[in-house]
């Protein structure tokens, strides 16, 4: 296994025993403050996109359509973005990231304003910003191991997912305010968003990887490159397993997420509350972040795994209950409690029996494995709920974990950890 490079601000001054604190990792914070900011608006626009569709469509259908969208174009780019960041220099992939992101939803800003934001328009604005997001987070998970002490992944990791869920607080509610007063200043601010993030970003005078050296057939295929990081991912028993749990897993969480959010709206319930529900949702993360340290020494990740299979599979089959009802958001918010915990331990572990030449392409496998079957969620839910009743569709996804968690439970490599 390489290691990372030095790093003045990750590594530990003489006779201190140990690396300083992540809040003092200058290179780290800009990084994570940057990425608050883009959440943030990631995550008003998230809530705004099926309101818009539903608004100008009047079809759920169509709604679940355009998240479905989104998500598959993330995971088709997933593996060319995992050899991006690993042939190329990671800042300037981030930039040039931001700056299409930029773009697209400045152009759909303007084009919500002028009345003219036609589903085909949606379409190429989620397609775009879904590709860079794509190539953008993976970048990001393999800059990790170049910024902080391999000793504090996990806690940097657990931080991001404090971030994420931190931000989605804040941002549905805040996105179904804005889009109720006027239906362009969600998409507007998700563009500021990704302007800051640019700032923060350009400010990082860190190298963001090891020096590559030069490849001996520079024509070589990039399909050699991606089939590299496959072999590793299905070389290790316990990352095999995993892949087996994450698609049902991601799949239910995702389409019950969506199908919440469409059955609230069609229910009467406003945007506001539609996005308060998003936040009771995410302070189950949030909280969840913060155990994720006490979580990971109290059990292994296997049992974490399987633990928050059979808890999810139950909570879910309770909110299905509550579906026309903001309630509903409170059993998601306890299922969604060790998730951080879980991912923290996962991509710890990842990041450091991975060599820095191969952390892209790592990274990419084990998202896209974890959220294939998540893209056909959005579309699922609406099918579903154009048929039946929400009580009655929003239950295929409790199924789904049931399933995850059989696996978790009775599959001999779930007890398969190696270093």
């Amino acid at each position: 296994m390489s290691g990372a490079p030095p790093d003045a601000s990750a590594t530990a001054p003489p006779g201190t025993g140990g690396p300083p604190s992540l809040w003092r990792n200058r290179a780290f914070n800009l990084l994570w403050s940057g990425q608050c900011l883009s959440d943030l608006g990631a995550a008003m626009a998230d809530l705004a996109l099926p309101l818009l569709v539903l608004q100008e469509t009047g079809s759920p259908a169509r709604a679940g359509l355009i998240g479905t969208v989104g998500l598959a174009a993330t995971m088709l780019c997933r593996l060319p973005a995992g050899v991006l960041a690993d042939r190329f220099d990671r800042r300037r992939l981030l930039i040039a990231c931001d700056v299409l992101r930029i773009v697209a939803y400045a152009l759909l800003a303007w084009a919500v304003a002028m009345d003219a934001a036609a589903l085909p328009v949606i379409l190429a604005v989620v397609v775009g910003s879904a590709a860079a997001t794509a190539v953008f987070s993976t970048t990001e998970h393999a800059a990790i191991r170049s910024l902080v002490h391999p000793g504090q992944i996990p806690a940097a990791v657990a931080r991001n997912e404090a971030r994420s869920y931190g931000t989605s607080l804040a941002g549905p509610p805040l996105g179904g305010l804005l889009f109720g007063i006027g239906g362009a200043l969600p998409f507007l601010g998700n563009a500021l968003s990704f302007l800051l993030s640019l700032v923060a970003v350009v400010s990082i005078r860190r190298p963001l990887q090891e020096p590559r050296p030069a490849p001996a057939d520079p024509a070589a295929p990039a399909g050699g490159s991606v089939t590299e990081g496959v072999r590793f991912v299905l070389g290790h028993p316990f990352l095999r397993w995993l892949l087996v749990i994450a698609a049902p897993l991601n799949m239910a969480f995702t389409g019950m997420i969506f199908a919440m959010t469409l059955a609230l709206r069609r229910a009467g319930v406003s945007p506001f509350l539609v996005g308060l529900a998003g936040t009771v949702f995410a302070l189950g993360g949030f909280l969840g972040a913060f155990a994720a340290p006490a979580l990971q020494r109290w059990l292994r990740l296997p049992d974490l795994i399987t633990l928050l299979c059979w808890l999810t599979a139950g909570l879910m089959a309770v909110a299905t209950l509550l579906s026309t009802s903001v309630l509903a958001a409170v059993p998601m918010a306890a299922a969604v409690f060790l998730g951080p915990a879980a991912n923290a331990a996962l991509f710890g572990h990842q990041a450091a029996i991975t060599p820095d030449r191969l952390q892209g392409r790592v990274i990419s496998v084990l998202l896209l494995a974890a959220g294939s079957a998540a893209a056909l969620a959005p579309a699922l839910a609406g099918a579903l709920l154009a048929r039946w009743a929400p009580g009655t569709a929003m239950l295929v996804f409790p199924a789904l974990v049931i399933c995850a968690a059989l696996a978790a439970t009775f599959v001999r490599g779930s007890r398969v950890m190696s270093v």
